[in-house]
């Protein structure tokens, strides 16, 4: 019975997965996206293949629902690049940035500089700041909690050589 089980999944996947990704490549045009998505929809087949009455359906449409998602993220991402460029130079508040501030963030490593920009000028969630860059939350929060320590020493060092 599970040997059976087993040769109609090979056979399902040697069927359909090339047309599959295939498709999944002309809706998204990448190759390595194409491929993760087909892989997935076959995971989640495996997951539930004593239930799928129709298993080319059901690969068909869950991958168009993780396209779907792709492109969601995608313009989300597109969207974030676009809040932060466009709000850069300008405090959440409207005020303008103190140059040397701005000058602080810019110098910050890629790492702390994109969640600080995210968070602060683009007025994200953690919650998305997490998705847009494809880090985990708490990962998010220790970049930002690092960044923000960088900024006060030098800010502190600043002051001190002011006074």
């Amino acid at each position: 019975m599970k040997r059976s089980r087993e040769k109609a999944a090979s056979e399902l996947f040697a069927a359909l997965y090339p047309r599959l990704a295939g498709w999944c490549r002309r809706l998204v045009d990448d190759d390595e996206t194409a491929h993760e998505i087909a892989s997935e929809a076959f995971t989640r087949l495996w997951a539930r293949w004593t239930s799928v009455a129709e298993p080319r359906g059901f690969l068909y449409v869950t991958a168009a629902n993780l396209v779907r998602d792709h492109w969601r993220k995608l313009e989300r991402e597109r969207r974030a690049v676009h809040r932060v460029t466009a709000e850069a130079a300008v405090r959440p508040h409207g005020e303008p940035a103190d140059p040397s501030v701005r000058m602080l963030v810019q110098s910050l490593p890629e790492r702390l500089r994109v969640p600080i920009l995210l968070h602060y000028y683009a007025d994200m969630p953690i919650r998305e700041v997490a998705v847009v860059t494809g880090r985990k939350e708490g990962t998010v929060k220790a970049d930002l909690h690092a960044a923000r320590e960088l900024l006060r020493a030098h800010l502190r060092r600043s002051l001190d050589h002011t006074l």
